[in-house]
This record gives C-alpha cells, structure tokens and sequence, in this order.
C-alpha cells in the first residue's frame, strides 16, 4: 500500500491510492471514478499542513501534474493558474507578464489550491490572506460535476470555496487579482522586547509588511524585527554598507527559508488583544516551558468577509508557536492553546489545534452558510476524512 506523509512528519497515511492526474480531463475521470466506487477522496498539496486535512485511507490526489499559468490579462491584473502550480515557481510566471502577487506567506513551498483551501496568509495591517486574492475557481464537485465560480456566478460556492479546507471538491484552476510587478524593501533590525511592543502600532501603521519574532533564549536582548516598505532603498555607495536591507522583486523579499523540520500551532485573535496574548505566551514559556527555544512569530492580518477564514469581520493578528519536529509538543501547545482560546482566538486549519464543531461554530458567525453549501456540493460526505468530520460535526 502506499504511504504518505506530511512534511514535518507529524501526520501520515495509507491511502488505497495516490494519483497525479495529468490534466483536468484525467482530474475529472478519477474524481468520478472514486464516486461510483464509493471511496473517499482527498487533495495533498505540498503537505506543509500540521493537522490531518488530507489524511486518508480512500484516494489521494495529489495535483503535481496541474502546473503553470493557464492565461494571465496584464491590463486586467488577473492571471488563471493551475491549482497544483507551487507558489515559489509562480513568482518568476507572474513577473513575465509585469505581474506579481498582492502578499506571500513566509514560506513559498505550498501548492496554490492548499494555500488558498487553509486560508494561508503573510503580514500587513490592510492586507488578507491569498484567499482574498481569489476572484474565480474552477471545482470539480464529488460527483465530477465542474463548476466555474465567482462572485457573479454560483456566488455561494465560491464563497465557501475561498476557504474551504478542501470540503467542497478539487479545485483545478484558481484566477487571481494580482498588481503590476513590484519590488520590496526589506529592512531588518534587533530590539528589546519592551521597545519592540512600544513601537508596535507605529510599526504596524508605517510598513506596508511587519511581522517580528521574539526569541526566548536571548528574551529581552534579542527579538527579531522584520519590516517591509515600498520606499525607495539607499543608492550608490552606501548601500553597500547597509547590511540588514535588501531589495528585490517582491516574490523573492516575502519568504525565508525554513531548514529544520518543526511542529507549529497558530492563532487568530482580534488585533486589540495581540500585545497582551502574547505576553502571556512568554510568561507561560519562561515559567513552564524554559526549554522551548523556537521564536514566536507574531503578523497582522486585514479583516475579510471569507466564511471560513480566521481574520472572518475583525482586524486581526496571528501568532505562531513552533517546536521542534522530533521532540514532544502536546502539554505546550495545549497551555498556549488555551491562552489564544481566553482572546477569543481561531486556529488556523493547517496548524495543530484541539477544537471541535461544537468551538468553531461559536467562533464563526458564518459557520451554517458553510456547512448549508458544503452539505449542498457533497452530500455524502465523499470529500470528509475523520478530521474534518471532527471538524464539522459529521
């Protein structure tokens, strides 16, 4: 039987088939297939999720084969991209045609179709996740039906569809709002924590991007402040001896290599109460947890009208607690759970989390329109594996 796994290690599975359709009419064939079989069907990406959306013991479609841009309009700022196009060979795409993308994570391993599907997002106080950059789909439905939709056409679905966890069918083509090729300038500093959380809303308000990661073995002496902006960098000799700014094209400034292997818990909590959560965060780790030496990493979200997304109708900021891929991560990811939980926090879908339907559902004011529609698109719950059924109350 063959195997998967995720790319920490944390989650694998023996699904009764891997496939790699090598076009949408193949996509369409298998979904149909695995319909008049009965079996349960799921979507991998890049596997960069820590939690068991895709896990399965039915069939597992992997969408390698679907890459590249379909067609891209420069003068509309729009570009159609096959879902299974990885994020770090789209940038180079784009750029050929005077394009790039509104905002990046800070990593660019995902396939497009799991980025959007989990809401995957970057930083900046007026900028959403890669799902608000979603202005049209096309989903091959459980029983193989194909819908083209956005907000002029089947607009519920493609609500629902914007953030989906992958529930509602396989997303085969994705068309993006995109902006006119641009470049960034990165500039990276060290701080104390008190003067980091001092300057924090001015921060917040004056760079396009900022995100900054405190670093509890070096606490007060060493947290790592990372600000993006679109002026100008220095010129001429001195940039030369400017050593903690760069600038390039925006795809290449937004993410950073991530070498060693890590579990990961994320929340989403309303902006107002981001400085003092995460001062919790670090007085629960110097107290209880000393050891931990993995940054925390905190971002701003702009709020959005997504059914599903974890910045749903509030200005939002994230923070994301790491530990090492092969040390144990549950009674600390369980305390800080419950401080992002006392804040009214959402977890992000990819990351570890303990919430069940019940949870959710006080947290999402659309959470029935979602479960309405998904009902709608699949209602034999071909699409749902044990976590989402957990998920969503199936």
């Amino acid at each position: 039987m063959p195997q998967w796994a995720n790319w920490s290690g944390g989650v694998t599975c023996t699904p009764q088939r891997i496939a790699t359709p090598a076009s949408e009419a193949e996509l369409i064939d298998l979904v149909r297939q695995a319909a008049r079989i009965g079996a349960t069907l799921r979507v991998a990406g890049s596997g960069h999720s820590f939690t068991p959306l895709c896990a399965t013991d039915g069939v597992l479609v992997s969408l390698d084969g679907l890459q590249g841009l379909v067609a891209a309009d420069p003068a509309a700022h729009q570009a159609t991209v096959w879902a299974g196009a990885k994020l770090y060979a789209l940038g180079d795409l784009l750029w050929e045609h005077g394009l790039a993308q509104v905002n990046m994570g800070d990593i660019d391993r995902q396939a497009l179709a799991g980025a959007i599907s989990t809401g995957t997002h970057g930083t900046g106080r007026t900028l959403g996740s890669l799902s608000t950059q979603v202005v049209g789909l096309r989903l091959v439905t459980a029983a193989g039906d194909v819908l083209d939709c956005s907000p002029a056409h089947e607009p519920a679905i493609f609500k629902a569809a914007q953030v989906s966890l992958g529930s509602l069918g396989v997303i085969s083509q994705v068309t993006l709002r995109l902006l006119p090729a641009y470049y960034l300038h990165e500039r990276t500093w060290v701080t104390s924590f008190d003067e980091c959380l001092a300057q924090l809303a001015e921060q917040i308000e004056n760079n396009r991007h900022f995100e900054f990661f405190w670093v509890p073995e070096h606490d007060e002496r060493l947290p790592l402040v990372k600000g993006y902006t679109d002026q100008e960098p220095p010129q001429g000799r001195l940039a030369r001896y400017v050593r903690e700014e760069r600038i390039d094209r925006s795809y290449r400034i937004f993410p950073s290599e991530r070498a060693l292997k890590f579990n990961e818990i994320e929340f989403a909590l309303p902006a107002d109460a981001g400085s003092t959560c995460l001062c919790e965060v670090r007085q629960l780790m110097h107290t209880r947890y000393p050891d931990v030496v993995w940054p925390i990493e905190y971002r701003t979200l702009a709020a959005d009208d997504l059914w599903l997304s974890p910045a749903y109708g509030r200005e939002t900021v994230t923070i994301s607690v790491h530990q090492a891929a092969e040390l144990p991560y549950q009674p600390f990811f369980a305390d800080v759970e419950a401080i992002f939980r006392n804040h009214h926090g959402r977890p992000h879908w990819g990351k570890i989390h303990s919430l069940t339907a019940r949870e959710l559902a006080e947290l999402y004011p659309t959470w029935d329109q979602f479960q309405g529609v998904r009902r709608q698109v699949d209602p034999g719950g071909a699409l749902l594996n044990d976590h989402l059924r957990v998920l969503f109350g199936r």
